[in-house]
């Protein structure tokens, strides 16, 4: 007789991640109302006069980006040449049809559709949070979704690391020239500042750390020792970073509690969309199921706290922008657990192809 294998299933903390983000923005409003002298002083205290970085902020980003700079191998490009359609699809839907599309979907809904409980400005702002969360490639997580759709975990690494590279190159600009689209000034000085804080400089750090701790303990030590320890760093950098955003936020979130949910619509829409349209289009490529499947989530999925932390950079912790950033990371694990189970119940159909 035997034994079906058990369901794949995720880690405690990303399973109820949805459920610590509503903890957080509780404690958070909470915090920000009752002590509002002390907020105040935490939301005005940056690196360095006008550099808009916030410092509790950027240190916690840091707690969060570097740990995931940590497992990216960049020895793995090396086998795109064997199957290179997968990759294309995913760089084209990411790089030319996501942040595009979101840019004119967010122009539609926030500025038009939405334009009469949202004050012209905050539209704006809305706007520009999520260009940004749009054109910020998701990293860490990935894996995650690989695992769970039995995604070829090579290819996966593959992706994430093309992806980071390009984002040194394309991110900037992409964002720079969207919210000049929708009528958003972006100081370029700011933003290169940013780009340089939270990607140059841990994507360094986590490629030297990686690279001397391979070669001085091996790869098994590196994978089941050393990278473990960062989890519960990072779960506390996240949930403490998303209370002291919705503490920042606290006034617009108990005012405008409705935005939160108008600004999920375009997110909805665009995960949706964005990983139907990679599927397909591998799946018309004739691209393995195992690299189809990650690569779908990959195409929809965002670097939410690369997001977060350019967002906060740009227009402040108690900004539009922050808020709509937020918002991606409370919609983004039940919605990808939902692409993720269409993956797997499509499998069969998607091999007939």
């Amino acid at each position: 007789m035997s034994t079906s294998p058990a369901p794949k299933r995720l880690a405690f903390f990303e399973r109820y991640l949805t459920v610590w983000v509503l903890v957080c923005m509780v404690v958070g409003v909470a915090f920000g109302k009752l002590l509002p002298g002390v907020t105040s002083t935490l939301s005005k205290l940056e690196f360095g006069q006008g550099s808009q970085v916030n410092v509790p902020i950027g240190i916690l980003l840091w707690l969060m980006i570097y740990p995931m700079m940590l497992k990216v191998d960049f020895s793995a490009i090396g086998g795109i040449a064997k199957r290179p359609n997968g990759l294309m699809v995913t760089l084209f839907v990411h790089w030319l049809v996501k942040p595009f599309s979101m840019a004119f979907l967010a122009w539609l809904v926030m500025q038009h559709i939405f334009s009469h409980w949202i004050d012209a400005e905050t539209a704006k702002n809305y706007t520009a949070g999520l260009i940004i969360l749009a054109a910020a490639p998701c990293t860490a997580m990935v894996f995650v979704w690989s695992y769970l759709t039995d995604g070829d975990p090579v290819y996966t690494l593959v992706q994430v690391a093309v992806n980071d590279l390009i984002m040194l190159v394309l991110f900037a600009p992409i964002v720079m020239f969207l919210c000049g689209v929708a009528n958003v000034v972006v100081p370029p000085k700011v933003l290169i500042t940013s780009v340089v804080v939270f990607i140059v400089v841990p994507l360094t750090a986590g490629w030297l750390t990686r690279t001397l701790l391979l070669k001085s303990h091996g790869k098994d030590w590196f994978e089941k020792n050393f990278l473990p320890k960062f989890h519960p760093v990072m779960m506390w950098a996240l949930l403490l970073t998303l209370a002291l955003i919705f503490a920042f936020q606290a006034d617009n979130l108990t005012t405008k509690w409705f935005a939160v949910i108008l600004l999920a619509v375009p997110i909805l829409i665009q995960v949706y969309f964005n990983s139907s349209l990679t599927y397909l289009l591998m799946r018309k490529l004739k691209v393995p199921h195992n690299v189809a499947s990650p690569g779908a989530l990959i195409g929809a999925s965002n670097f939410f706290e690369l997001a977060v932390a350019v967002a906060i950079t740009l227009f402040g912790p108690s900004s539009g922008a922050a808020l709509a950033c937020v918002v991606g990371v409370l919609v983004e694990v039940p919605v990808m657990l939902s692409v993720c189970k269409v993956c797997n119940q499509s499998r069969g159909w998607y091999g007939r192809a």
